[in-house]
């Protein structure tokens, strides 16, 4: 008895000290391989259908679809993404320009600037009793903007390697994951102690997860981008496409959301003097692109995830603060998994005290 004990406890002892070294040897990797694992579980629907078409050829179906999505998704993406960087740096530029001496002259020749000129006179004259120089915070404001973004922008060029890297094993490791992604669920199945109906449930519960996310948040999130960029554009906002993405990122936030970008460009075509233009910018930012979140997310994660909003407010929020983009996803399903297994404990324990 005390012979097997001993073996047991070597057995344990051993296999922590190797879960231990795998998972140091894992962790330089564990982003990109998270990231695959929530890729593969997205496209392997589309993975089936081509698997089925290449009567049961795993390889060849693994290899064609990584290949069209990545010229499909990923090389366009790449490209949007160095588009806005530079968006961005002249949006600033821009806007040192115009708190210059120049650039304020020019500006106040202008009837309308005389008028929030005059109303700013009335409001903010206090501050100088507190010797605040408006001007002056502004300028540094946007400064010190620009000078972030100037680095960043420099940081990803130096960083392209390491992009290049992560994206590699991504794009190596889902290859993986849906070829033989099956065979791994089944032996992970086989470790669970738990009958063959509730493993199903606690896949399932994940599976749900990612997706109700991906479609209730990410998905909506680009719908709304998508609308109000196409309307600042024919606002004629300037910068349609980068203010586009900054309210798709907007949408994301539990608090303000889109209204956060779209009342300032709105604002700004008053000011402008296009009075007819800020009306129909506002109303339909304010009457189709905020109803869109109010109809589809909850359609979305409703028909997915058996979740209150409750929590998936603070899993997408704690997710972020903790995983950083990752943890928009991460969240959510860390949540799920814990209400399958609360749900799983109450079926087995709660009956049973009953």
């Amino acid at each position: 008895m005390n012979q097997n004990w001993l073996v047991t406890a070597f057995f344990f002892a051993l296999l922590a000290v190797i879960l231990y070294g795998a998972l140091l040897i894992l962790s330089p990797f564990l982003t990109a391989i998270t990231w695959a694992a929530i890729l593969a579980v997205l496209t392997y629907p589309a993975y089936a259908w081509v698997l089925k078409r290449l009567r049961g050829r795993a390889t060849p179906a693994a290899l064609i679809l990584i290949v069209a999505i990545t010229l499909i998704l990923i090389m366009p993406g790449v490209e949007l993404a160095w588009f806005l960087s530079q968006e961005a740096v002249a949006l600033v530029k821009t806007v040192r320009a115009l708190l210059s001496e120049e650039g304020v002259a020019e500006w106040t020749q202008k009837s309308w600037a005389q008028d929030v000129l005059r109303w700013w006179s009335v409001v903010s004259f206090r501050l100088l009793d507190f010797k605040i120089d408006w001007k002056e915070m502004l300028v540094q404001g946007a400064q010190a903007s620009s000078s972030f973004l100037v680095s960043q922008v420099a940081g990803v060029a130096q960083n392209v390697l390491v992009f290049a890297v992560d994206f590699t094993i991504t794009l190596f490791t889902r290859f993986f994951f849906l070829r033989d992604g099956a065979d791994f669920c089944a032996r992970l199945r086989r470790l669970l102690p738990m009958d063959y109906e509730r493993q199903q449930r606690l896949f399932q519960n994940i599976v749900n997860a990612i997706t109700a996310v991906v479609h209730g948040c990410l998905l909506v999130a680009i719908i709304q981008g998508l609308l109000a960029g196409l309307a600042y554009w024919l606002c004629g906002v300037p910068y349609a496409v980068l203010w586009g993405v900054v309210t798709a990122f907007a949408a994301l936030l539990p608090v303000g959301g889109t209204t956060l970008v779209s009342i300032p460009a709105s604002l700004y075509l008053f000011l402008r003097g296009d009075n007819l233009k800020g009306i129909l910018l506002l109303a339909w930012c304010l009457g189709v692109v905020i109803m869109i979140d109010n109809i589809l997310k909850p359609f979305f994660i409703g028909t997915r995830i058996k979740m209150p909003l409750f929590f998936l407010f603070f899993g997408i929020l704690g997710g972020l603060a903790t995983f950083g983009a990752l943890g928009l996803i991460l969240g959510p399903v860390v949540f799920a998994l814990l209400a399958a297994l609360l749900d799983l404990y109450i079926e087995e324990y709660g009956s049973a005290k009953q």
